[in-house]
Parts: structure tokens; sequence; C-alpha cells
């Protein structure tokens, strides 16, 4: 936008945009390769490191093959839907994804079963107090 005002702004995006892939590699650009080490077994890794892949270089394709369509529909301000896909990507990560510096597999998966059990029983106490008030009703 200020690049037809001030011509030293060129070098300031050339600087931001690699900014953008050094924060990027070093925050959650690597979360599909490391992530699946840590909460998978021996067993299962090659086939979730598969997946993971898969959905990066998926992803990548279609942010490279749509990008020229994004840029020409947000002009300068192209890159706030990245920001904006930055943060809730740290949102997700921040509050969904478990700590597994120094557990183990098995407290990793013990600790998935615990967060998806008390999800179900949140739900099953949730349907039963609804239907305490349904037959309160009656």
């Amino acid at each position: 936008l200020l690049q037809s005002q001030f011509a030293w702004m060129s070098y300031v995006s050339m600087v931001a945009i690699f900014l953008f892939v050094i924060f990027f590699e070093v925050g959650p650009g690597p979360i599909p390769w490391f992530i699946v080490a840590e909460l998978f077994s021996q067993g299962p890794r090659p086939a979730a490191i598969t997946i993971a892949g898969f959905c990066n270089w998926t992803c990548n394709f279609i942010v490279g093959m749509c990008f020229q369509y994004i840029a020409d529909l947000c002009g300068p301000y192209v890159f706030v839907i990245f920001a904006a896909l930055l943060l809730a990507f740290f949102l997700f990560a921040y509050f969904k994804v478990p700590e597994t510096k120094g557990k183990s597999f098995e407290e990793i998966a013990a600790a998935f079963r615990r967060k998806k059990h008390s999800a179900i029983r949140g739900a099953k106490a949730m349907t039963e107090l609804e239907d305490l008030r349904g037959s309160e009703e009656a």
C-alpha cells in the first residue's frame, strides 16, 4: 500500500516476508513433524507421519495455488488472513495439544483418555440434568 509513496518500503516488505517465514518455521511450521513423533508410539508412528505430511503438503499446495487470487481480492492486506490463521493455530496448540516433555507414551495416551472420558461424562451429565428438568416439569 505504501510502496508508491516510499521507495524503501519494498525492503520493509521483503524483511517482513522473511520474518514471517522465520517465525512460521520456528513456531507452527514443524508441528506436523514433531508432534506426531511425540504423540504416537513406534507402531502407528509411520502411518501418522504419512497422514501429517500429506495434510501439510496438501495445505501448502492449496495456499500456493490460491495465493494469487487471494492477493488480488485482499490487496496489500493479504497477510492479515495468514496472521489470523496463525493466531487460531496458536490458540489450538496452546489449549488442545498436551505437554509431552518428560512423559511416556502411556502417560500421554492416559491424558487423552481422561479428556475424552471427562468430555463424554460432561455431555452425559448435561443430558441427565436436562432429563431431570424435563421430568420435573411433567
